[in-house]
């Protein structure tokens, strides 16, 4: 089986409610198909999650990791077989078209559907690299739960022990430095959800002078949110920097009453090392700030590994890639605070993941698998 005929067999198993069934065909794959150490964790499991998959052969004092996730977000409704409409050509584990099974279609080179593009098909060509190389280090190949929800699988595989010395992470990093080139994200940022909330006392609005305003306390706030530095920093050459922005505002309830709180969601895109020091806005009298998800940035600190990568990916294509930085956060970013050394690279294009025509390049899943493999045995 080839990394095509893979990816439509893994983007053909909804994995947005549940990925067990999707991880127990990558376990079931492996163990037919290779002759490695494989092996299940529990890793989300008390929430239907089925567990990370984890294989392993090889050896050698490096160890280089293939890493993936194969939960999705949820489809779109003309993703789904049965739903408002569908493509001309749908299958469930391998077989025919099941109602409730992922829409498949292929045209123009492009294979369309949820998960194509993030990220079953970067998982497909990993699968099969892993299968075919004769590595020169130990060759871990791992995919994980929940990382649409927040890194479940990866922090709980972390948290276990696992602790590669290199990973390649298989998020999208097709289209970065030029059309259709697969490029090598050596960085991404992270992102810092936050709320601020702001505490006053309710009064009639005709009597001001009774009550403490919830909303202008909150608008105080922004006002120190709006004139905070971002933070900036250099990784391989690449200049990073961070931002921050209030999204939503939730405050008041009815129009002739002062408001008695007032709540601000902030977004904040992180970058390695410093954060913005959006504490201070606590030095507003009833102002209170509180930290909902942080998730990490990820920056590669071994020159020489991400080089090899991009010697990789220049002998799998007639392009020439580059080392190039992701705005978005991914698994990288948890395994790099845990001490890998990581990368990005991926079949995803800019914009392509999480819309209701995802898809992805039939070449350039093919051109990953010839990535992934080449790497595992020059490094």
């Amino acid at each position: 089986m080839d990394a095509i005929a893979l990816t439509r067999d893994l983007v053909a198993i909804p994995s947005h409610d549940s990925e067990a069934a999707a991880g127990d065909y990558v376990e079931d794959w492996l163990r037919e198909h290779t002759d490695a150490d494989v092996r299940r964790d529990e890793a989300g499991t008390d929430e239907g999650r089925g567990g990370n998959v984890f294989a392993r052969k090889g050896s050698g004092e490096t160890t280089l990791a293939l890493v993936g996730h194969h939960d999705v977000v949820p489809p779109d409704e003309s993703q789904v077989e049965g739903g408002e409409s569908g493509g001309t050509e749908s299958h469930r584990d391998g077989g025919g078209a099941t109602a409730g099974a992922y829409v498949i279609e292929e045209r123009e080179g492009r294979i369309y559907g949820r998960g194509t593009a993030d990220m079953k098909g970067a998982l497909a060509a990993a699968m099969v690299a892993f299968r075919d190389a004769d590595p020169a280090c130990e060759l871990v190949f791992a995919s994980f739960v929940g990382e649409e929800v927040g890194g479940v699988g990866a922090r709980h595989a972390i948290d276990d022990g696992f602790a590669p010395d290199y990973a390649v992470v298989t998020e999208g990093s097709t289209g970065y430095s030029g059309p259709q080139t697969t490029d090598v994200a050596v960085a991404h940022k992270g992102r810092r959800g936050s709320t601020i909330t702001a505490s006053g006392e309710a009064a009639h609005a005709s009597e001001t002078e009774e009550g403490e305003n919830a909303i202008y306390r909150a608008t105080d706030a922004v006002g120190i949110v709006r004139n905070l530095d971002f933070p900036s920093t250099e990784v391989l050459g690449h200049d990073m920097r961070g931002s921050v922005a209030v999204t939503e505002i939730e405050g008041g309830s009815a129009m002739n009453v002062l408001p008695e709180r007032c709540e601000l969601t902030v977004d904040e895109r992180t970058v390695p090392g410093e954060r913005a020091p959006l504490s201070r806005v606590e030095e507003v009298t009833g102002v209170e700030w509180t930290v909902d998800q942080d998730l990490p940035p990820m920056a590669c600190g071994d020159p020489d590994f991400a080089d090899a990568v991009l010697e990789a990916a220049d002998s799998a294509q007639e392009s020439t890639p580059a080392h190039v930085v992701k705005p978005h956060a991914t698994d990288a970013g948890w395994l790099s605070e845990a001490g890998t050394d990581c990368v990005i690279c991926g079949i995803a294009e800019p914009g392509e993941a999480h819309t209701a025509d995802e898809s992805a390049s039939l070449a350039v899943i093919e051109r990953c698998e010839r990535i992934y493999r080449g790497l595992a045995e020059s490094l």
